[in-house]
């Protein structure tokens, strides 16, 4: 299923760069290259280094360096005066190189102008989002090199309850308030979360267990999955894997035929409550279902597109 998505995805990006021109050796009507058009925008935006364009285009060195010359030789870019000195000097656009790329702006406007009126706007609100997500994910995944995402295996116990219990502890979310440091089962999640209607996922690195997360059946309501037991340790935050652990529960529980998920956390993690929001759950006024968090105070739920749902076909 996953190559699939790959392959469908990549049929429209193939036909986003055929219908954009930018297999075409010009970038529209401006005369430059693509990469020499974004060259100016990053430029623009501020005085910048060969190495921070570098970074900032994505390509080597060498790439940044021939094309910041060509641009320099066509009169679009120029030195910085009090530069000239440094053995790494800052560019800025000349005159006539803002006036091209304003130009360039008012054509490639236009014409996504026109792309986009034959869209409605909540299919325009849907695209920038999706556009942003997928964005987000090309630049997290070099970071996540090296971290495993893998089942839980009863090895793991000890590993994940430490990761549990420290993160509890260092929100201050402790003992005797209703959350999962509390939980009877946390020292066995492996036996827990048997296969079939749940299961459990842990991020591992070096042979060391930083975190992980769950999804099981809510109590009491047993067509909605509940997210359980999301945690990582501090090395290993910011990379995108607790929203890699977060899917991987979600494509679990639509595969498994529930109807939605449902999750509580607390103001105490907004981090948590951000991510929530960027997977399209709905913060929800009172609690569904038995979880027995009581000391949780935010809760939320993401309802499962019919067509998505094996269960309904």
């Amino acid at each position: 299923m996953e190559g699939m998505k790959a392959e469908q995805l990549r049929h429209q990006v193939r036909r986003l760069l055929r219908n954009r021109g930018l297999l075409d050796n010009l970038y529209g009507q401006s005369g430059l290259t693509t990469v020499q058009c974004h060259a100016l925008i990053e430029i623009d935006a501020l005085p910048t280094t060969l190495p921070d364009l570098s970074v900032a285009l994505n390509v080597d060195t060498n790439n940044a360096s021939q094309t910041l010359a060509i641009l320099i030789n066509q009169g679009l870019v120029e030195q910085l005066p009090e530069q000239e000195s440094s053995s790494v000097p800052a560019y800025t656009l000349t005159d006539s190189g803002r006036g091209k790329l304003n130009e360039h702006h008012r054509q490639m406007n236009g014409e996504i102008t026109e792309y986009v009126a034959q869209m409605d706007d909540d299919e325009i609100h849907f695209l920038l989002h999706t556009l942003d997500r997928y964005n987000r994910a090309m630049e997290k995944v070099p970071l996540q090199r090296g971290y495993t995402l893998r089942p839980i295996e009863p090895i793991d116990n000890p590993g994940i309850a430490a990761v549990i219990r420290a993160a509890t502890r260092e929100y201050g979310l402790t003992d005797g308030q209703g959350f999962s440091a509390t939980d009877p089962a946390l020292d066995s999640l492996s036996e827990t979360y048997k296969p079939g209607n749940a299961g459990y996922w842990v991020i591992e690195k070096d042979l060391k267990i930083l975190g992980g997360a769950g999804i099981a059946p809510l109590e009491g309501k047993p067509k909605i999955a509940e997210l359980q037991k999301l945690y990582l340790r501090p090395e290993c935050r910011s990379l995108g894997l607790g929203r890699r652990l977060a899917v991987t529960a979600l494509k679990f529980a639509r595969e498994n035929g529930y109807q939605a998920c449902y999750a509580e956390t607390t103001r105490a993690l907004p981090i948590a409550r951000a991510m929530l929001l960027s997977l399209g759950f709905e913060e929800l006024d009172n609690p569904v279902g038995n979880t027995g968090h009581t000391e949780c105070d935010l809760r939320f739920i993401k309802t499962f597109h019919p067509q998505t749902n094996k269960a309904t076909g």
